[in-house]
């Protein structure tokens, strides 16, 4: 995926939500893997991880290459990369909203 595509939140987090789904990301996260070897190694037909493939390719979260005869599909990290950066937002807020609870509860201990 190119720095000039944008991803779809929406599908990316609906992707996500698969159990499968993730599962084959995590297979396909250090270097290509073809359909049957994704397939055998996280319990399902070819049919169904091809599905699933297409699922996350389609969100932006997986690619897929052609190496002579052989179609590998890997991790797209431009698409990992959005969902984190979507997520990272929320962490500021949430430590600062932590922070001030401490802080709240630290000066009704000691007043």
């Amino acid at each position: 995926m190119g720095a000039e595509a944008v991803v779809d939140l929406d599908l990316a987090l609906r992707a996500l939500a698969d159990g499968n789904r993730r599962a084959i990301l995590k297979v396909i996260r250090g270097n290509p893997q073809p359909v049957g070897a994704i397939a055998e190694e996280v319990g399902l037909s070819q049919q169904t991880t091809s599905h699933h493939l297409g699922v996350l390719r389609k969100a932006g979260l997986a690619v897929g290459t052609r190496e002579g005869t052989r179609h590998l599909f890997a991790v797209d990290t431009d698409g990992l990369a959005a969902v984190r950066s979507y997520l990272d937002d929320f962490w500021p807020r949430k430590l600062a909203d932590l922070k001030t609870a401490i802080e709240s509860r630290e000066a009704g201990d000691h007043g």
